[in-house]
């Protein structure tokens, strides 16, 4: 028989493997600590919207009277309900100082895994036009709803100067700040959706007409140079957007041009927001000839010029660009370029070769800068396509093209 002495030491050798063995197969019922959201502010519920509910907007876009081919495939992309949501982020302002911005996100109620869209919108006039408000007459209500019934998250970024932010001035045309708010938002979503467990399938394209051409060009150029592996980035389409600003803002003031006041209204925004972004300051007779100037000066943007752009230019500004002696508004100019470089992703333009309000050069100056540098790139032309009439075939176009990288 064994001693009490010689069990015990046994039982005392064997009792802290036991301990060890018993409490490693315990199943451990502790929550990860959350990590704290970067970007995300806020993400509050805009409403849930039926297929069926979503038939009238498709129905709005075709106008009853479309093409059939057209009418039949944009109700053909109706798939699933959608939720929409207004989502508040941070980013930062122009002078690199951090606020709060804005946009809208949906989501298919669908359990499959589907691709992200960040869909930059084109100029709007007025804060109910911005996505994160869901006006009926934003493209994050329409466009971006309907593409998102088909099966893609759809990330719509206001800009900084709309919805959250409305009460700072709207840069625009700006590049920096147009890419990083996009940018941004982009992170925002990702934040939610992870929590929300979504099931993103990872891949991110990016997309937008006009203003929102420019936007997506910037932000692809932003990604691939900056973060180029923060997102799996697998298509860009971009329309009718001014790419190449220093040319284009030569043409403007040395060409004849349409007079049609609401497209120079829009020159006469991106003088004025070059003018004080960067600092330069002046007066709009610095810029513009009488009685162009006044009428500028007090009322901005809403300004009514109904000739030429060329002939409302002041003359010393038209001679200060022609030799290069103007050297800082040059320098604002050339620093919103975003023609010149080469798109690792595979990237189409889209632009109508008879577009009087973003000239077609820029698009076609863009497709020859980055084939030059190995840019994977294409330009897709309207022939006779004006900036209004191009926009069907850039939708389209833009639909298959993803549909292709899902």
């Amino acid at each position: 028989m064994k001693s009490i002495k010689h069990t015990f030491r046994v039982y005392y050798l064997i009792f802290p493997v036991i301990f060890f063995i018993v409490n490693a197969c315990k199943t451990d019922t502790t929550e990860p600590t959350p990590v704290p959201d970067k970007y995300l502010v806020s993400a509050d519920l805009i409403g849930t919207f039926t297929k069926a509910s979503l038939q009238n907007r498709a129905d709005g876009l075709t106008g009853g009277t479309a093409n059939p081919l057209v009418t039949a495939f944009v109700n053909g992309l109706l798939k699933y309900d959608i939720k929409a949501y207004k989502i508040i982020y941070k980013t930062k302002n122009t002078d690199g100082t951090e606020i709060q911005a804005s946009g809208a996100l949906i989501i298919p109620t669908t359990t499959d895994a589907v691709p992200m869209i960040s869909q930059q919108h084109g100029t709007i006039r007025t804060d109910a036009q911005a996505p994160s408000n869901y006006g009926n007459n934003s493209e994050a209500y329409s466009i971006a709803s309907i593409f998102g019934s088909s099966g893609y998250i759809i990330a719509c970024p206001d800009y900084i100067g709309y919805g959250v932010s409305k009460n700072i001035i709207h840069p625009y045309e700006h590049r920096e700040s147009l890419a990083q708010a996009s940018l941004d938002m982009i992170r925002a979503s990702t934040e939610f959706i992870n929590k929300e467990k979504v099931n993103w399938s990872k891949k991110l394209m990016i997309t937008g007409y006009s203003q929102g051409g420019f936007a997506t060009m910037s932000l692809q150029k932003k990604i691939e140079e900056q973060f180029p592996t923060e997102f799996n980035l697998v298509a860009s389409s971009c329309g009718a957007g001014a790419y190449n600003k220093t040319q284009f803002m030569k043409d403007l003031m040395n060409t004849t041009t349409h007079g049609i006041s609401e497209y120079n209204q829009l020159y006469i925004w991106v003088t004025q927001t070059y003018n004080r972004v960067y600092g330069l300051n002046r007066q709009m007779n610095t810029y513009f000839k009488e009685p162009y100037a006044t009428d500028i000066q007090a009322n901005g943007n809403n300004a009514t010029v109904k000739v030429s752009i060329n002939l409302a230019f002041a003359d010393a500004m038209k001679k200060g660009v022609n030799d290069g002696t103007d050297k800082q508004f040059l320098d604002a100019v050339k620093d919103n370029d975003v023609f010149d470089w080469a798109p690792k992703t595979e990237t189409q333009l889209y632009h109508g070769d008879a577009d009087l309000q973003v000239f077609y050069n820029n698009s076609v100056t863009a497709v020859n800068a980055m084939k030059a540098k190995g840019g994977k790139v294409s330009l897709l032309t309207t022939t006779g396509g004006t900036h209004g009439s191009t926009l069907q075939d850039y939708a389209l176009g833009t639909f298959q093209f993803f549909g292709s990288k899902k």
